[in-house]
């Protein structure tokens, strides 16, 4: 059965640093594209970054351009999420997503808080 494990998050102050992963088991994460979404409290799940299979290519979202990393190891079948120079405003839980039509999976979510 696929799965995908997300794990890392936890509470940082601001400025700090999290690495989110997402580890796949059933299914060969190179075949499919990668998101990152979070959801904060009482709001709507945002994309905050794509990553395509091989990981050439990488988009993210306004607010995260020039913070956030998002990165893959195929050989690994695990994703990431490198986030640096975090702020309050990103605390919300982050989902990973993989998608290859027309299969899509989400891990469970892992929680980031950013508070001093």
């Amino acid at each position: 059965q696929a799965q995908l494990v997300a794990s890392g998050g936890g509470l940082v102050q601001p400025g700090g640093s999290l690495r989110l992963s997402c580890a796949a088991s059933g299914l060969t994460l190179s075949r499919y594209a990668m998101s990152w979404y979070r959801q904060a409290p009482g709001k709507a799940r945002e994309l905050v970054a794509d990553i395509s299979s091989t990981g050439g290519s990488t988009r993210y979202v306004d607010s995260v351009k020039g913070r956030f990393t998002s990165s893959r190891d195929n050989a690994k079948n695990t994703a990431y999420l490198q986030m640096n120079s975090l702020k309050a405003e990103d605390t919300a839980v982050y989902y990973c997503k993989a998608y290859r039509s027309p299969g899509i999976y989400w891990g469970q979510g892992t929680q980031v808080t950013v508070s001093s």
